[in-house]
């Protein structure tokens, strides 16, 4: 099968870097959901405890389990809630409050814009009187923006909406409470912070996907695949590769078939690899095929570039990417 590489130098490069747009290394939170946006979650968990990350976001409670000895907080986005000293769960409705395990810890998430999860400014006061009612534990307030990453003003304008919700908070007698709502995008492109937690996910990946014209924060790509030979054939000019035979030889090549397909998550497209070599035709489940002769190849080191090719974004590049796939630390 093929493999998958995670730099460990250019991971701690980039929480170094997140870190000092934040100024506090206990003000991060590593969004580990979703296999670490298929870095491999336990994998990157450790190594972003090893750094001195305290703080996690996951998906799930299942998720929370598989690292709870590494963090000293877990906030977890959408399940059940139920009362773990350190978990908290997001409120995305109301009906997460009526639902809720006595004394579990939550953090009110109030929609300034998204309008995904999380409940109306309008439903502020019910909500807090719910809680109390309901007997949870309010440890945080959060929302999260919809625009961050473009440029422009939608930011600042979700910003001012968290401000009010803030006020509000305080006005019905709510403290020590901690407020959030800083992403990847949102942080890489502050020039202050004076929040409680950033959560970063993509960014600690590697990826800054802000428009040039924002101060550029150097991030690296943690995640390499690379792709094993299976076997190899000489095909005369008119040759047909693959299933439909797409591909028609302009010459005699050599090609190889390399062990990786979209069984493993790869996306069937039009792809060139980061050393030049367009993928031949279709890619099967479990292969692909190459004008190549080489024992391995890398067939990804930027999930950014590879979107930018096969129509989409990084996030689904990387997160697509089978669990099964061994990951080593480099």
């Amino acid at each position: 099968m093929a493999y998958i590489t995670i730099n460990r130098q250019n991971f701690y490069h980039n929480l170094s870097e997140i870190i000092k747009k934040s100024g506090d290394m206990e003000k991060v939170a590593i969004v580990l959901k979703d296999n670490a946006y298929g870095h491999g979650l336990l994998l990157m968990a450790k190594l972003a405890s090893q750094f001195g990350i305290t703080q996690a976001v996951v998906r799930d409670i299942k998720e929370a389990n598989e690292i709870k000895t590494l963090f000293s907080h877990i906030l977890i986005l959408g399940d059940s809630i139920i009362n773990r000293s350190n978990y908290s769960f997001a409120i995305n409705s109301l009906n997460d409050i009526k639902n809720a395990q006595i004394g579990a810890k939550v953090e009110l998430k109030v929609d300034t814009g998204m309008h995904r999860n999380g409940i109306s400014y309008e439903q502020i006061d019910e909500a807090l009187s719910l809680i109390k009612e309901h007997k949870l534990n309010l440890i945080g307030v959060m929302t999260h923006y919809r625009s961050a990453d473009e440029l422009s003003s939608e930011l600042f304008w979700q910003q001012k909406q968290f401000e009010k919700v803030k006020n509000r908070i305080k006005e019905l007698g709510f403290e020590d409470i901690r407020y959030h709502s800083a992403n990847s995008a949102t942080i890489l492109r502050a020039n202050s912070f004076d929040e409680d937690m950033v959560r970063v996910g993509i960014g600690a990946y590697g990826y800054n996907e802000l428009p040039p014209i924002f101060d550029r924060v150097n991030l690296k790509a943690v995640m390499s695949i690379y792709a094993q030979k299976k076997s190899n054939r000489v095909i005369p000019k008119g040759a047909r590769v693959g299933y439909g035979g797409e591909f028609i030889a302009p010459r005699e090549m050599r090609v190889s078939t390399y062990n990786l397909g979209y069984g493993d998550g790869w996306i069937r497209g039009l792809y060139t690899t980061p050393n030049g070599l367009d993928i031949l035709g279709r890619v099967s489940m479990d292969y692909i095929s190459l004008e190549c002769d080489d024992e391995e190849i890398c067939i990804m080191d930027n999930a950014q570039m590879a979107g930018e090719q096969l129509g989409t974004i990084s996030y689904e590049i990387l997160t697509r990417l089978s669990p099964s796939i061994e990951r080593v630390v480099i």
